[in-house]
């Protein structure tokens, strides 16, 4: 009877087991009469160890010269071994049998060595391959999984938005324009417009897809191109709105740890921080916020920290004042309260204080920054006409979304969660191009 097919993830359940694996060749080290493989199938990595005299010696010297990247297929005995490699790891492969698919060119671009960042972008078709890019993009899919997740399983209703638009929705200096026909029209910033149309139909709702924003930006933070996951609710004030996003982000961080914590230590992530993540958050108002900056900008030696993290009451924080401010918790931090002219034209005053929005910010500790941005929205139709002139923005392309005020309006409010972002931070990696496939960035569209 042939071995069955088994996927490298479920390669801990057959110990002592023949099995077949299929997938492609890592790395190979050949020491005289050993032939270490390391294979992956997408599913994991595992060593295969191949013994000269176990094996005919075409079928063995096949394996001692096989190409990186090859792809194969393997039988073995599963073997528990400590000191093995892999994801999982602790589990080797005897090899009793070995067939080629297809021997890889020779000259495969990507060795087992260090390249510089261009280089590996220039070639992320292929970089993505690489143990630690296929445990974030693993890790990526698990954040998605879990947002949709919880949103489903508390009510909200996926909405699919528009992704050409007639008009801005965040702020007219980052649109992308695209001829439409004849006409101007834009790659979205957001689906957060039609999706307050839809609450008044549905209640709770949620979009999920890409966004745009043509920000000249070349931080490790910004991509032009990410994913976004906006939900949206009536009847819902501030204050609930930041108990939605601590429970929202709570249940997509122990997902993460429950589904992928091999992949976490194989991009050697530090899994205790990760553990304190649960609710309640502290919250903390932008004056407090500046007060703490405005504290460790007069106590710091460092003049280029205490240049960077100069700020002035009215402006919005940068990533130097969130890496500084997360700095001091544990956990995601809410900060509360922004001032008006900071923020966009549709976020609902402070009562008594109309310099400051009902808007919040949840930033990542570690340094990671902004993951979420949100507010309560402007119920009053007067009032968001008037925001809509003093933005210059075309009242007539808003006309629907001031109507929505006319007809019901409630207090209500939404958020918008980066993906990459999310990714980046919970990987505890350096930036943010390797958190999606294939990044879109000021300088790169290729691949």
């Amino acid at each position: 009877m042939s071995a069955p097919m088994v996927r490298i993830e479920e390669i801990a359940q057959h110990v002592a087991e023949e099995v077949t694996i299929q997938g492609w060749v890592y790395n190979r080290t050949h020491k005289g009469k050993l032939v270490f493989l390391l294979v992956r199938d997408g599913s994991g990595f595992v060593q295969c160890v191949a013994f000269k005299n176990d094996l005919v010696i075409e079928v063995f010297e096949s394996m001692a010269h096989i190409p990186q990247e090859s792809s194969v297929r393997i039988t073995g005995q599963v073997r528990a071994d400590d000191r093995a490699p892999g994801v999982p790891g602790g589990y080797e492969l005897g090899v009793t049998g070995f067939e080629v698919v297809q021997a890889s060119a020779e000259d495969y671009p990507i060795t087992l060595k260090e390249h510089g960042t261009d280089f590996l972008m220039e070639n992320r078709h292929l970089w993505i391959r690489t143990p630690s890019q296929w445990a974030i993009l693993r890790i990526r899919a698990t954040i998605i999984s879990a947002i949709r997740e919880w949103l489903d399983q508390h009510g909200f209703i996926n909405m699919d938005t528009p992704i050409l638009t007639p008009a801005a929705g965040e702020g007219t200096s980052t649109l992308f324009e695209v001829d439409y026909f004849g006409d101007a029209i834009y790659l979205a910033q957001t689906g957060q417009l039609y999706n307050e149309a839809n609450i008044f139909s549905l209640g709770k709702v949620y979009c999920f897809g890409p966004t745009f924003r043509a920000e000249k930006s070349k931080t490790r933070r910004h991509l032009t191109e990410f994913w976004m996951v906006e939900p949206e609710m009536a009847f819902c004030e501030l204050d609930e709105l930041m108990e939605i996003e601590e429970q929202f982000v709570s249940h997509i961080v122990q997902r993460v740890l429950s589904e992928r914590a091999a992949e976490l230590t194989a991009l050697g992530r530090d899994i205790s921080q990760l553990e304190k993540i649960t609710p309640p958050f502290p919250r903390i108002s932008y004056d407090e916020a500046l007060e703490k900056l405005t504290e460790i900008r007069e106590a710091t030696t460092d003049p280029e920290l205490k240049e960077r993290l100069q700020i002035e009451w009215g402006e919005d924080f940068g990533s130097p004042h969130e890496t500084e401010l997360t700095k001091l918790f544990e956990k995601p931090v809410f900060v509360y309260g922004y001032p008006t002219e900071a923020k966009a034209f549709y976020m609902e005053p402070w009562p008594g204080r109309p310099e400051v929005s009902k808007s919040v910010d949840l930033l990542a500790p570690e340094g990671y920054g902004e993951i979420i941005g949100g507010s309560e929205r402007i119920s009053d139709p007067e009032l968001l006409l008037q925001r809509i002139h003093e933005h210059e923005l075309p009242e007539e392309a808003f006309k629907w979304y001031i109507e929505l005020r006319k007809y019901g309006s409630v207090p209500h409010s939404g958020f918008g969660l980066g993906v990459e972002r999310t990714v980046t931070w919970l990987c505890g990696i350096n930036h943010i191009r390797e958190t999606i496939p294939f990044p879109r960035t000021l300088n790169r569209i290729y691949p």
